[in-house]
């Protein structure tokens, strides 16, 4: 497999989780009660790639 083709088919899959980070992130912002400190939510996110923001879905946000 040669180069273009490897950067061709890790290319969605960045894209998501690039995706998904902002997603959480804006969601992270607008959330006045997460569960935890919004700080140390921004940076699991931001530093746990993919799941990260997945964490923050379904442990994170309140839904009440």
């Amino acid at each position: 497999m040669d180069q273009t083709t490897l950067l061709l088919a890790l290319l969605p899959i960045v894209v998501i989780q690039f995706a998904l980070m902002i997603f959480a992130l804006i969601n992270l912002i607008k959330n006045p009660n997460p569960n935890g400190p919004k700080w140390m939510w921004g940076i699991l996110i931001v530093i746990v790639n993919i799941l990260g923001p997945i964490l923050y879905f379904v442990i994170g946000r309140r839904n009440y």
